[in-house]
């Protein structure tokens, strides 16, 4: 199905059609006024009235001026203090009081009027500016718009002056949906009127259109890309408005997967839509019998299809309706709801119409997150390969890490399917890039409160004004907006400059767009309110992506109240605290020294000394996520610590139950429905959540990874053994390691041979299974339809064929995954059976055996994996760990070859095989030094001097390892002056 046009950078569109097609227009979202909110504004007045006019006549009044008419002389220091004296000086303190409350007060009005910046500290006010703050936001809520009470978010869809765009052009252009001015309602008032008279004659017309029954079958996604009755309209209907002619048609009719259309935006992939009669469009189908254009599944769930419905008994549901007057975000009020449930919802849908199973949603929809997951559990393996390889004796060396299981495998397979590993990348580099340009520039790293990707385009929401962004970056919507269109991001390259904004973590989405707000940023508390399961989902995504990142360097996590099991995720980034008590204390501490060392060191914020000429990694920010609700006195206490936590890099993130929190500067409720509503910011967003049951299958995935975790040690064996006798021959046998070739089977014809040969690729290095979206997800990482996958995998079913008792050769298991037969074998299976038989197998009881059963291994080794894989495929396999585990195995089969041969003094047989292990393991430090212990056994000092030259030259400015330069000395103590002289 085709693409939807997406916006350039500057706003234009790129179709042909000036109506909207990469969104719907967005909502004008007013707060109401409850009585509460009237009643709260009420007090506030009388408090402020009193506090501000009130005192200030009272000692007027009652006291008189407090202060002598005259300069005193000496003798005034003399006189008894009366109580007059006292009152005297009492009234001088509150007339201070009143004074620094009065400064207050207006700094708090002037910065909720303007709506910019953050308001600014008046000294040692502390308690008397929150108490300020909070009345005059109890006051200015009834009469000024919620937006304008918040500096920053809230600013994200207005439009720089003089360049005033239509409500619906603006949110076209905006990457998301956040409060609007009042006025802006009435102009999208008049607009959504002649829309509707437009979309009545637009019904009209189709109705007294007449021709064969047409019908449009609801595609899966594609991308990032959702299908929509809007855009299904604007496709074939030429106007989206008409999209509830087609809800009409379809409302309640039985769907083939037994569901009914309910909600004219809840709809999902594989269902059945009629189209009115003047629809038009490649990918409609006519009833069979008219067009013949269906297969014959499809031919029958028409004509089931056909039956139900109103207009099958006569009803006239064919007719033709008008759509309702549509708020200005493209459908009603109920329906912008369902359709916003975002790619979370998507990917349930999707999953729930797979032939398989289903996939964690939550993960799926969180690219970001999963990136950041899947990255992390690659370095944890990896790492554990090489532990178990260098610092393990026996059977801990050549580990294989475990296959998960169950939820794990799911939660692994989500991953897989859901990751953005280029936009991650993109994310990272684009901000790096960014501050290097600006060092460059001797300019400031402007304070950056959220960013939105949508599109691919990247939008910094700045605090305020920092001026003319460097090029390529461009300004947005206004003086606070920064933006960097994909193209132009992938202009950047990697550079060692510190990450400028670690704290930016993922919220959720909105239509194609996700927002990261930049926690540390922020002035103040963020407060979250909602059921304590939906908060642990939210805090869990939180602290998992910020602890996996990939846009950061260092930072501390400070998780309270929730997520000790979290820190296997993150170890030396991730902490837990056990209460309330030890959390005030740690910051309190922190909060000091921070201010103290930025003071020594002449810096106005954490940003100057970030990305300075010095970079000093001490300014790394440290996020505390705060699950348990504060009693009164330590929210307070929180507040004051958050007051100028911004400045320091410190970020607050506190779980309320109540939805009110003393001191917070942004509220925000995630709701039972997985919504995350921020009113005062003026946000409604598709909450990015990690559940429970998938949080603890993602810890799963880290601690199986951990070497040290059974103390026994893991098992050795291979995932998959293969019969390596004469008997065993396979009727298809794959050589991976090193060029692909493939024995027992033709070649396909035509472009899919690359593509039929990647898959099989993928599957023989999963023996375990591979689930069809990943299986998918990896040959188009940027998604696929289920059409083209099924097509696929029929086509790679075709090709493999079948063994000679009929049995296909690519089967599904009890769980879904696509499995290889035992027929399907690849060198590597045969290479680790051969190893895994010299050494534990028959080769343990005959040193004959062993010597062939190696030395036949390490024939099989003719260069690195896939060496001759084309540019710009096999992309996935920076998501496996074979880079890692092949030079492991190869080095130890070259160990294992080489101590055979040095049992019987054949030093050449043991450096033929070390050098050959050398090739597919150039690397391997173990590999090295038996290469010297049998160059030295065979006596030649000269060709050990040339080995220890050698050895030199290969490591450069690094310089010789320490274990290789201690055995160097033991065997060569010379080896220094020859290296030397041959420099």
């Amino acid at each position: 199905m085709p693409r939807r046009s997406t916006s350039s950078s500057t706003g234009r569109s790129t179709g042909g059609s000036s109506a909207p097609r990469n969104r719907t227009p967005q909502a004008v979202r007013l707060r109401r006024r409850s009585f509460g909110d009237i009643a709260k504004a009420f007090f506030a007045f009388l408090a402020l009235l009193g506090l501000v006019v009130g005192v200030p006549g009272a000692l007027a009044m009652f006291i008189g001026w407090p202060l002598p008419s005259g300069m005193p002389g000496l003798d005034w220091l003399q006189q008894e203090i009366t109580v007059s004296t006292f009152l005297h000086i009492l009234t001088v303190i509150v007339w201070l009081a009143w004074a620094q409350f009065t400064a207050c007060v207006l700094v708090e009005v002037k910065a909720a009027l303007s709506g910019v910046g953050v308001p600014g500290r008046v000294p040692g006010a502390g308690p008397s500016q929150i108490l300020a703050r909070q009345l005059v936001a109890a006051l200015l809520l009834v009469g000024a718009t919620a937006a304008s009470l918040t500096p920053g978010l809230s600013q994200l869809g207005h439009s720089m002056e003089g360049n005033q765009k239509p409500t619906v052009a603006a949110a076209q252009q905006t990457p998301g949906l956040f409060a609007q001015q009042r006025e802006q309602a009435a102009d999208s008032a008049a607009a959504l009127a002649e829309q509707a008279s437009h979309a009545a004659a637009h019904a009209e017309a189709g109705a007294k259109q007449h021709g064969a029954t047409k019908y449009y079958r609801i595609q899966p996604p594609e991308g990032r890309h959702h299908d929509s009755l809007w855009e299904i309209a604007q496709r074939h209907l030429g106007d989206g408005r008409r999209y509830k002619e087609i809800y009409q048609l379809n409302k309640d009719r039985v769907q083939p997967d037994g569901s009914r259309l309910s909600e004219a935006s809840l709809i999902r992939p594989g269902w059945i839509m009629e189209m009115p009669g003047d629809a038009h469009g490649g990918e409609l189908v006519e009833m069979p019998d008219a067009g013949g254009q269906a297969s014959s599944g499809l031919t029958q769930q028409l004509h089931d299809y056909a039956q139900t419905g109103d207009h099958a008994q006569g009803s006239g549901g064919s007719q033709a309706s008008v759509p309702q007057q549509r708020p200005a975000d493209g459908g009603t009020g109920h329906q912008r709801q369902e359709q916003h449930q975002g790619p979370q919802q998507q990917a349930n849908d999707v999953a729930g119409s797979d032939s398989s199973f289903g996939l964690p949603e939550a993960l799926l929809g969180a690219p970001l997150l999963a990136a950041g997951l899947l990255g992390a559990l690659g370095r944890r393996r990896r790492q554990a390969l090489w532990q178990s390889a260098f610092g393990a004796v026996g059977g801990r060396r050549g580990m294989e890490p475990p296959i998960p299981t169950g939820d794990a495998a799911d939660v692994q397979d989500a991953l897989l399917v859901g990751a953005d590993p280029e936009g991650v990348r993109l994310l990272d580099r684009s901000l790096r890039g960014l501050a290097a340009q600006l060092a460059a520039e001797s300019r400031p790293l402007p304070t950056v409160y959220a960013a939105w990707l949508t599109g691919g385009d990247l939008h910094l929401q700045l605090a305020q004004p920092a001026g003319k962004p460097p090029a390529p970056w461009q300004l947005g919507q206004d003086q606070t907006f920064w933006m960097l269109a994909r193209t132009d991001a992938e202009r950047y390259d990697d550079n060692d400059t510190a990450a400028p904004y670690p704290g930016l973590v993922s919220l959720g989405t909105l239509d194609d767009s996700r927002l990261l707000l930049n926690l540390e940023a922020v002035p103040g508390i963020v407060s979250l309110s909602g059921r304590e399961a939906d908060r642990s989902a939210f805090f869990a995504s939180v602290a998992a992506e910020l602890a996996t990142n990939g846009w950061s360097d260092r930072m501390t996590i400070t998780l309270v109240g929730f997520g000790e099991d979290l820190t296997p995720l993150a170890p030396n980034r991730l902490r837990h605290l056990d209460g309330i008590d030890d959390l005030i204390e740690t910051m309190e501490a922190e909060t000091r020294q921070r201010r103290g060392a930025l003071g020594a060191a002449g810096h106005d914020s954490v940003l100057t000394g970030r990305t300075g000429p010095a970079q000093h990694t001490r300014w790394a920010p440290h996020l505390v996520l705060l699950a348990a609700q504060p009693s009164a006195e330590d929210a307070v206490t929180l507040a004051e610590l958050a007051s100028d936590a911004s400045r320091l890099g410190i970020g607050y993130l506190v779980g309320t139950e109540t939805g009110e929190l003393p001191g917070a500067s942004w509220e925000m409720e995630v709701t039972p429905e997985g919504r995350l509503l921020a009113p005062l910011l003026g946000l409604e967003l598709d909450a990015q959540l990690l559940p429970s049951a998938q949080q603890r299958a993602v810890v799963e995935l880290f601690t199986d990874a951990d070497p040290e975790r059974d103390p026994q040690g893991p098992s050795t064996a291979p995932p998959f053994l293969v019969d390596i006798s004469e008997q065993g021959r396979p009727a298809v046998y794959a050589r991976l390691v090193g060029p692909y070739e493939i024995i027992g089977l033709d070649t396909p014809d035509g472009d899919r041979s690359a593509l039929l040969h990647e898959a099989l690729a993928l599957l023989l290095l999963h023996r375990e299974g591979v689930h069809p979206r990943v299986l998918a997800s990896a040959l188009w990482p940027r998604g696929a339809t289920d059409d083209v996958r099924e097509a696929l995998l029929e086509r790679l079913r075709a090709w493999l064929g079948t063994d000679p008792d009929g049995t296909p050769r690519l089967t599904a298991d009890a769980t879904g995954r696509l499995v290889l037969a035992q027929s399907v074998v690849s060198d590597l299976d045969v290479l680790r059976s051969l190893y895994h038989e010299a050494t534990q197998g028959k080769g343990v009881d005959s040193r004959v055996v062993r010597g062939r059963l190696l030395t036949d291994a390490l024939v099989l080794v003719r260069g690195p994996l896939l060496a001759d894989r084309p540019e710009g495929r096999y992309r996935w396999l920076t998501h496996e760990i074979i880079d890692a585990q092949l030079p492991l195995l190869v080095a130890d089969i070259g160990l294992a070859l080489s101590e055979f041969h040095l049992e019987k003094d054949r030093a050449e047989k043991a450096i033929e095989a070390l050098t050959a292990a050398l090739g597919s393991a150039p690397g391997d430090e173990r590999l090295w030094h038996e290469l010297l212990r049998a160059t030295h056994a065979t006596g030649d000092t000269g060709r050990l001097q040339a080995l220890a030259v050698d050895l030199v030259d290969r490591s450069g400015a690094r310089g010789v390892p320490p274990r290789t330069e201690a055995l160097l000395d033991e065997l060569l103590p010379s080896w220094r002056g020859g290296a030397t002289a041959a420099g």
